[in-house]
């Protein structure tokens, strides 16, 4: 077993995800920490404590705190200078970031971020000129050089969550892995987007690992590692992942991924298959893991910090350890799990052994029956008795077959519109339990229907309601026996839920909806109706003969969709929702193998909206800027009421010391009622910015390669100049 080298106490509370270590005078690491009271804290045994600037040294002469007078929202370090061998801090808030030289005691640059800065990291990305802070924030991802130039913006689904550097395509370039709220990961090149994977909640933690892998963490407690697109493993958790790291623990020349629990827990996890090599746990959850020469010894440690401020450091195993940190626990875990497995091989060889009794108890009482004269039927094969025992084994005709299928229930009044999954036998036999499995759709991954004892029948109906319009594997096992049997057979089979099933076929008189967008496809049209076949939920298969038209009807109230293709392979799409579109544009184009499609979008109550949230944008910028105005005046006067108050006390002037200070009270009340105002302020100006942010993603999911990252790129500079009637050409033509 591997035990701390080191252990201490910084005496802060750390917040949770909000670690790093950094080396802040290139030779000598400092782990770094945000604490709840609006402060970074710098714990360095190897320097002495400085005082000046931000930093304030503490009793200890070990820790340094930086102030920031604001609370902190994402921290890290690194080189930002590649000619120098220094790391840089880099302090996120909801309205700042704060790049800071810590060797210096010095600011390098301070950035307005109205759209905050949830997450950083810091490195290269594609093809950029040198190495980049990069926040996410509302809906946006940022890049900032060592001067403060922006180099990269672009705009994501939701609110970003987590960041991390990958060469994710083995290119030698990295690429940008993006967590959001929206349970996506996407992979950006630059602006362009290369992939998405959708998750079951949001993702809250990355972590690059060996070559092209990654590992992620959502908030209902999953963990697990992707290599490139394919999900390798994961496992869910009743507790939390705050943190995960990658570090080569066990010494196989193969990082681990090392989380961190509300619980306190830690372990690691082998990056091929999920299984444990290693835990330890702290008496508080755990903050931040991170990696570093901390002793000097020129060895790299895996440091762990809870959020009581109990730091842990530990060295990888010994090469004779390698690949075995946790013998004795292996072995009991082995032993158990074959005795287990040993005691369930028992058991079904008892269950045979019944069956196989029953079986001969039953064909001697068929055959004593046919020697007394007794007639059988196809029905009743057995003596009434003889049956009854039968069943109770669960012995079930050999013929038996489970039976699924999918629908589309428009609902009523009692019912919410859903897909209806039916499950049945082939005969007699009853529906004891059915168990699904599916991810994103019932609460905890999966859903039991058991019937009530008095309306079993050989099938059960159940309802689904995807409330994203993805692809879904039902992993379905049903127990098939009869009324009284104590034994059942299980049936397990798998059906995939189509991208749009909560669409159901409506006529063709149906009004249209007023909003479109055309595209030209270079394929047949049997490969277009090919894909609506498969991607939408259909009783029976849709031919078209010369023109493809179909219409469907919204189950999520978002109303009617059309479909419509010509011979020449111009293909319209009519719907109010901007989303739907771009869902069915992207899945098309993935279908036929599209990389590049330049699409005219006429979207005019969506355009509207884009309007109304422009003017609310301006409005709410110039009550931010008078109130900043109003603000720095009132510092500039209190100032001077201070002075005053302070020479009336030194005359003895009691009278206008009262008087001073009294005035000075109410403008420290009026002050606090602006800044009140100033953050209601922000907040609805941060509500606009993400609803801005995302008509933006919208118009570029209506494109495909690089025409959505030219329409990306291009409303951003029309929203930066101000050009309204610019920004909405782009997004409806495609092009500036």
């Amino acid at each position: 077993m591997l035990v701390p080298i080191f252990t201490l106490k910084i005496n802060h509370r750390v917040n949770p995800h909000m670690v790093t270590v950094g080396r802040y005078d290139g030779k000598h690491t400092a782990l770094t920490c945000a604490t709840a009271a609006g402060k970074v804290l710098i714990h360095n045994p190897h320097v002495k404590s400085q005082r000046g600037g931000r930093v304030d040294s503490t009793s200890d002469s070990d820790v340094n705190l930086l102030s920031i007078n604001q609370q902190v929202s994402s921290i890290c370090a690194g080189r930002l200078n590649p000619n120098a061998a220094n790391d840089i801090l880099a302090v996120g808030t909801q309205t700042n970031l704060l790049a800071y030289d810590i060797d210096n005691n010095s600011d390098l640059f301070y950035k307005d971020t109205p759209d905050g800065a949830n997450s950083l990291i810091i490195g290269e990305l594609g093809e950029i000129q040198g190495p980049m802070v990069i926040l996410g924030g509302n809906c946006s991802l940022q890049g900032y050089d060592l001067e403060g130039n922006e180099n990269f913006w672009t705009v994501t689904g939701d609110n970003v969550c987590s960041l991390t550097l990958l060469d994710f395509t083995g290119n030698g370039q990295n690429e940008l892995i993006v967590g959001s709220e929206d349970f996506d990961i996407r992979v950006f090149r630059e602006d362009e987007i290369l992939a998405e994977m959708t998750e079951t909640e949001a993702i809250t933690c990355l972590c690059p690992m060996n070559h092209t892998r990654f590992g992620y963490a959502l908030a209902n407690g999953t963990v697990g590692v992707y290599d490139r697109t394919s999900r390798y493993w994961r496992i869910k958790s009743k507790n939390q992942a705050y943190t995960i790291h990658s570090f080569d623990l066990d010494s196989d020349g193969v990082p681990e991924l090392i989380t961190g629990w509300s619980n306190g827990k830690i372990d690691a996890r082998s990056d091929r298959t999920g299984e444990v090599i290693f835990k330890d746990n702290f008496t508080s959850a755990v903050a931040g893991i991170v990696q570093a020469d901390y002793r000097l010894d020129g060895s790299q440690q895996l440091l762990c910090v809870s959020t009581d401020g109990e730091v842990k450091g530990y060295n990888p195993a010994p090469r004779e350890m390698r690949g075995n940190l946790m013998d004795s626990n292996l072995e009991q875990d082995t032993v158990r799990e074959l005795g287990m497995r040993k005691q369930n091989l028992l058991m079904e060889l008892k269950n045979y052994d019944q069956n196989e009794k029953a079986g001969v108890v039953a064909a001697a009482a068929m055959q004593g029956a046919m020697q007394s004269g007794a007639k059988f039927s196809a029905e009743r094969p057995f003596p009434v008795g003889e049956e009854y025992d039968k069943e109770k084994m669960g012995v079930i005709p050999a013929a038996t077959q489970l039976q699924t299928t999918l629908t589309v229930n428009p609902g009523d009044d009692t019912k919410p519109p859903h897909v209806e999954l039916f499950i049945g036998t082939t005969n007699d036999t009853l529906v004891r339990a059915a168990l699904i499995f599916a991810e994103g759709i019932f609460e905890g991954e999966s859903h039991v229907v058991h019937p009530h004892p008095n309306a079993l029948s050989n099938c059960v109906r159940v309802p689904i309601i995807p409330p994203k319009d993805v692809p879904v594997d039902l992993h379905i096992k049903a127990f098939i026996g009869y009324k009284s049997s104590i034994q059942f057979h299980v049936f397990e089979l798998t059906r995939q839920l189509p991208r749009f099933s909560m669409y159901a076929p409506c006529r063709k008189d149906c009004p249209e909806p007023k909003s479109s967008c055309t595209f030209q496809v270079n394929e047949r049209m049997q490969r277009v109706l090919l894909w609506v076949n498969q991607s939408f939920l259909l009783q029976d298969d849709i031919d078209a003969e010369g023109v493809l038209n179909v219409a469907f009807m919204s189950l999520r109230g978002s109303g009617p969709l059309f479909l419509k293709m010509e011979a020449q392979g111009l293909m319209t799409i009519k719907t109010e929702d901007m989303d739907l579109a771009g869902d069915i544009i992207q899945s098309l184009c993935q279908f036929l193998n599209i990389d590049d499609m330049q699409v005219t979008a006429d979207f005019p109550e969506e355009m509207e909206k884009l309007r109304q949230i422009l003017v609310k944008v301006d409005e709410f910028h110039a009550v931010r800027q008078k109130l900043t105005a109003e603000m720095a005046d009132h510092s500039n006067l209190i100032r001077s009421m201070v002075v005053r108050a302070e020479d009336a006390r030194l005359m003895g002037d009691m009278k206008n010391m009262r008087k001073g200070y009294m005035e000075l009270y109410n403008m420290n009340r009026d002050l606090i009622n602006g800044y009140k105002i100033r953050c209601g302020n922000h907040q609805e100006l941060l509500a606009c910015l993400k609803q801005l942010n995302q008509m933006i993603q919208k118009a570029g999911r209506l494109r495909v390669g690089k025409y959505k990252t030219q329409v990306v790129s291009a409303c951003r500079a029309a929203i930066k100049s101000n050009n309204v009637s610019a920004l909405f050409k782009i997004i409806k033509t495609g092009a500036s």
